[in-house]
């Protein structure tokens, strides 16, 4: 696939922008069992000291600490499901942004500020304040005018990108599953 350009990504604002403020849905769930490897699955269990049981996030640990073990604020990471099909197209393409749950849901500091408690199915995890940015896997993927896009002063503060969150309450996540406000 070619990468989306500027202006085609700016038209897609308009549907990002609709997305639903207090509940939408898990439309994708990921896991990455080791680093460039990606799983589609139809459920997985959070656990808050696991993070989403089968990924790599405490095992791939994180620059972000200093002692290189996992960061506990990046423990999970959520993306747009709507910005997801603005970026990379067809639904086989999205686990590509290295996210573990796509939902229907408007992500925005404005309406999901660092603190926010969300129920996923039976879960709960909240959002924390660490920045999501991309990287160069990202622009290999997607192309340097997607990672503008996101990283524009109006993409991060619709978080574009996507955000991260931590596991409070553990419970299996299915596709499908309601996301809400707590």
């Amino acid at each position: 696939m070619e990468h989306r350009d500027t202006a085609t990504l700016e038209g897609g604002l308009d549907r990002i922008l609709r997305a639903p403020r207090d509940a939408g849905t898990v439309e994708l769930i990921v896991r990455r069992p080791s680093t460039e490897e990606r799983e589609s699955v139809s459920e997985a269990r959070l656990e808050p000291d696991q993070g989403l049981v089968g990924d790599n996030w405490r095992a791939r640990g994180s620059r972000s600490t200093a002692d290189g073990s996992a960061h506990p604020e990046m423990q999970l990471t959520m993306m747009s499901a709507r910005a997801a099909a603005l970026i990379a197209g067809d639904r086989d393409r999205w686990q590509l942004a290295g996210d573990q749950l796509y939902v229907d849901l408007d992500l925005s500091r404005q309406n999901l500020p660092p603190g926010t408690r969300l129920e996923v199915g039976e879960a709960t995890i909240e959002i924390t304040d660490e920045p999501h940015t991309g990287c160069g896997k990202f622009v290999r993927r997607f192309g340097v005018d997607a990672m503008r896009f996101v990283n524009t002063e109006r993409g991060r503060a619709l978080n574009l990108r996507g955000i991260y969150a931590r596991i409070v309450t553990p419970a299996v996540v299915r596709v499908g599953d309601p996301i809400r406000k707590v």
